[in-house]
């Protein structure tokens, strides 16, 4: 079992930063692929980022230029970088870690979740 708790979300203006974490306990996450995935009011929850054990990155069209994942495996944490957000990037965001080494942007893939935190872009 793996347990992923993020932290990190807030509330910024138009343009700010935030640093978001993913902390794992349970299992060392180096064999997992970790993805972040954000699900706004009355929308379905979309695929945002993800990176392999070796360090492989892959981003949605919506986020590319302006988020970074990285991961520190010695830490056992992810990361999510969000620059330049947008009132459209408001919503939850989850951690999600993926049994094995394929990369995938599908949310059933993912066998485990954290609870998420919110971010809140003000225009």
């Amino acid at each position: 079992q793996v347990q992923l708790v993020e932290s990190g979300g807030g509330l910024v203006q138009t343009g700010g930063s935030l640093r978001l974490s993913c902390a794992a306990s349970g299992r060392t996450l180096s064999t997992y692929v970790m993805g972040w995935f954000r699900q706004a009011p009355g929308k379905e929850r979309e695929f945002v980022a993800h990176i392999t054990w070796s360090g492989g990155t892959y981003y949605s069209g919506s986020v590319k230029g302006r988020f970074t994942i990285s991961r520190d495996n010695a830490k056992n944490t992810v990361y999510l970088q969000v620059n330049s957000l947008k009132p459209e990037d408001t919503a939850v965001y989850y951690c999600a870690a993926r049994r094995g080494s394929l990369s995938s942007y599908y949310t059933e893939s993912y066998d485990y979740w954290g609870q998420g935190t919110q971010v809140t872009v003000s225009s």
